[in-house]
C-alpha cells in the first residue's frame, strides 16, 4: 500500500507541475471563451454584400408586389428576358428570375428560372423559392375564392402537457425532456472524450518509461500490479483536477465574455425552440429553465455519474495501460492494437444519440448493461430516471468488469513492460494473461 501511495503522488506531482499542465489549465478556458465570441460573431453576422434582383413576371403572380430581404432586392420589370440577357452587363443587377405560370390549380411543383453569371447560393435559394410559393398560394386563394382568415383558422398549435398518473410521478413540462436530452449529451459527451484523453495520457505514460528504460528500475523495487494501478490512478487524479479547474474558470470566463460583449439570447434566436417558448421573454425564458433544472433528481443524478465515470476510466485506462505495455518503438504497428479499445467507446456514443431519443428502447437499456458502453450510454439516460433495478444491474456489471479487466491488463503488464525488440499481436496479448 505505500508503494502504491508513493507511485500516485509521483504520478500526480510529476504532471501537475509540468508547465504543459498548467498553460492547458488556463489556456483551455480562454480558447473556449473567444470560441464562443468568434461563434456569436458568426452567427450574428449579416453579409454587406447587396443582391439585386430583376423579376419577369411571366406567370403574373406578383401582382401584389414583391417583398425585400435584407441586402436582397426585387425589382419587377417589363424587358424582354433576351434583351436583357443580351444587355446585361449595361444593367446593375445581378440575376434575373422568371416566374412560372400557374397553370391547373392542382399542380403542386414548379420550375422558375433563374438567369445569373454565378452559382446559386445556400442563403438566396431558399428566399426565392419563399417568394414564389408565397405569391403561387395567394393567386390559388383568389382564383379558389377562398378567404385567407378562414384558411388560416385551419392551422392550429399543439402543446402537448404532460401529466402524471401516480401522485409520486414527475413527468416535467415539455421543456423538461429537452433539457433532460442536453444534459444527457453533454454527460456523454463528457464521458467519451475523458476516456479518450486520459486513458491516451496513460498508455503514452506507460510508452513513455519503457521506451526510456526507466521502468526497468522501478520493476526492480514494485511490483508490477501496483505500478500499473499507481499509474492509473495517479492520472486519473491530474484529470480531475483539470476538470475541477475547468469547471470553475469556464463558467467565469462565459460570464466575463457576456459581460464584455453583450451577447443577448432569445427564444426567437434557436433554431429547433419549441413552440411554447417562441417569442419568449429572455429572463422569463432564463427562469423556465432553471426551473425545470431545479426539478430533476440531482442528489442522485451526480453521484451516479461519478461512479460510471471512475468505472469507464479505470477500464479503459487499463486497456490502455495494456496495450502501451506492449508497444514497442514502432508507434505506427502499436496504434493497431488500440483500435479494438477505441472502436466500442465510438460505439457507444452513437447509441448515446439514440438513445437521448428513445431512453426506454431496448438498444438503450441493452447497451446501459453492456460494460464496455454503459459509462457512456447509462449518464445519457440518468435524466430520463430509468428503473432503479436498470441502474443496480448495470453498476454491478460495470463494476465486476472493471476489477477483471484491470486484473487481466495487469496480467498483460507484468509481462509486456519488460519486453523489447518483438512485435506484439493481440494473440500474442492473450497468452501473456495465461502465463506464469
Amino acid at each position: 500500500m505505500q508503494q502504491l501511495k508513493l507511485i500516485i503522488s509521483r504520478e500526480y506531482w510529476t504532471r501537475v507541475r509540468r508547465k504543459s499542465f498548467l498553460v492547458a489549465t488556463l489556456v483551455t478556458p480562454l480558447a473556449f471563451g473567444i470560441f464562443v465570441v468568434v461563434v456569436n460573431y458568426i452567427l450574428q453576422y449579416k453579409s454587406a454584400e447587396t443582391v439585386r434582383i430583376a423579376v419577369i413576371d411571366e406567370g403574373g403572380i406578383f401582382a401584389g408586389g414583391i417583398a425585400d430581404e435584407d441586402n436582397i432586392y426585387f425589382k419587377l420589370i417589363t424587358t424582354d428576358l433576351d434583351s436583357l440577357k443580351t444587355n446585361f452587363a449595361d444593367f446593375d443587377y445581378d440575376g434575373i428570375l422568371v416566374t412560372p405560370a400557374l397553370g391547373d390549380l392542382n399542380q403542386v411543383r414548379y420550375n422558375a428560372k433563374y438567369y445569373t453569371n454565378e452559382k446559386l447560393t445556400l442563403a438566396l435559394e431558399p428566399i426565392l423559392a419563399d417568394r414564389l410559393r408565397t405569391a403561387l398560394r395567394k393567386q390559388k386563394i383568389a382564383q379558389l375564392n377562398l378567404d385567407e382568415r378562414s384558411l388560416k383558422a385551419l392551422d392550429s398549435q399543439i402543446d402537448i402537457e404532460p401529466a402524471p398518473i401516480s401522485p409520486e410521478s414527475m413527468v416535467g413540462t415539455p421543456l423538461a425532456g429537452r433539457i433532460a436530452a442536453v444534459i444527457g449529451m453533454v454527460m456523454a459527451f463528457f464521458m467519451y472524450t475523458t476516456v479518450f484523453i486520459y486513458g491516451m495520457m496513460v498508455m503514452r505514460s506507460v510508452m513513455e518509461e519503457k521506451t526510456s528504460r526507466i521502468v526497468e528500475v522501478m520493476i526492480s523495487s514494485v511490483r508490477p500490479f501496483p505500478l500499473m494501478l499507481g499509474k492509473i490512478i495517479g492520472v486519473g487524479l491530474v484529470g480531475l483536477t483539470q476538470v475541477l479547474a475547468w469547471a470553475i474558470l469556464v463558467p467565469l470566463m462565459l460570464i466575463g465574455v457576456n459581460l464584455l460583449f453583450g451577447f443577448q439570447m432569445d427564444s426567437s434566436s434557436l433554431a429547433d425552440a419549441p413552440p411554447e417558448l417562441a417569442g419568449m421573454d429572455t429572463e422569463l425564458l432564463v427562469a423556465q429553465v432553471m426551473t425545470e433544472l431545479g426539478s430533476f433528481n440531482w442528489w442522485l443524478i451526480l453521484p451516479l455519474f461519478l461512479l460510471y465515470f471512475l468505472g469507464g476510466y479505470f477500464m479503459y485506462a487499463a486497456l490502455f495501460a495494456a496495450v502501451g505495455s506492449a508497444m514497442g518503438d514502432d508507434l505506427g504497428e502499436g496504434q493497431s492494437l488500440t483500435i479494438p479499445i477505441t472502436i466500442p467507446v465510438i460505439l457507444a456514443f452513437y447509441i448515446t444519440i439514440a438513445a437521448i431519443q428513445s431512453p426506454n428502447s431496448g438498444l438503450a437499456v441493452w447497451a446501459s448493461f453492456f460494460p464496455l458502453f454503459s459509462p457512456i450510454v447509462m449518464p445519457s439516460r440518468l435524466p430520463f430516471d430509468p428503473p432503479w433495478w436498470q441502474i443496480t444491474i448495470s453498476l454491478l456489471l460495470l463494476l465486476g468488469t472493471c476489477v477483471g479487466l484491470i486484473w487481466l491488463s495487469g496480467r498483460i503488464y507484468r509481462v509486456g513492460i519488460l519486453l523489447y525488440g518483438k512485435k506484439v499481436t493481440l494473440w500474442e496479448m492473450g497468452k501473456w494473461i495465461f502465463r506464469k
